[in-house]
């Protein structure tokens, strides 16, 4: 089953202006152009954070290293 040839798209469009009315189609597609908007910017700083997260734990595990072969030439 692939992507809808043109006149299934024609075919979509009508049965939606039909269920719809002409008035509510642009508030629904406002309404979706929004959601997909706030998804994008959930994701995004969804990135962030687990960027800055991955950042402190690196760091976090260099510290230690430091700290143990600081610890072992003070015992040597």
């Amino acid at each position: 089953m692939g992507m809808p040839g043109g006149m299934e798209w024609v075919l979509i469009a009508l049965v939606v202006l039909l269920l719809f009315g002409g008035k509510k189609i642009p508030e629904l597609a406002k309404g979706l152009g929004s959601g997909i908007k706030n998804f994008k910017n959930a994701v995004k700083e969804d990135e962030e954070v687990a960027s800055t997260d991955k950042k402190e734990e690196i760091e976090k595990k260099a510290e230690t290293k430091t700290e143990d072969d600081k610890n072992e030439t003070k015992t040597v």
